[in-house]
């Protein structure tokens, strides 16, 4: 099991429009492809008040690879993303990275 790690980092006052976006769209349309999140995160205290963190859970990178791939094809998915941000721009930046758990992890 690999997990992608991602930090999206909203326009001032977006992160909502951001929030309602996965609430809405994106997870539904996540479990169409296959696509297991294994947590989201706001940041409580520190510098990174308008980012969005989350987790999905790979079973390797060919999985991620064919099912981000069809995912981000979807028209369904396409739409939501158009409708989301025809107030303008959400996301200023997207960071991610991809983790392996140690031996000892708690999470495998």
């Amino acid at each position: 099991m690999i997990y992608e790690l991602r930090v999206y980092s909203c326009l001032p006052g977006r992160l909502p429009a951001l929030q309602n976006r996965f609430q809405k769209d994106t997870l539904r349309l996540w479990d169409k492809h296959g696509i297991r999140q294994a947590g989201f995160w706001t940041t409580l205290i520190g510098p990174a008040n308008n980012d969005l963190t989350y987790l999905i859970a790979w079973e390797s990178l060919a999985e991620r690879e064919q099912k981000w791939g069809a995912f981000m094809a979807d028209p369904e998915w396409q739409a939501a993303r158009a409708e989301s941000e025809k107030d303008g721009l959400i996301v200023a930046n997207v960071a991610a990275s991809f983790l392996q758990p140690t031996a000892y992890s708690s999470v495998r």
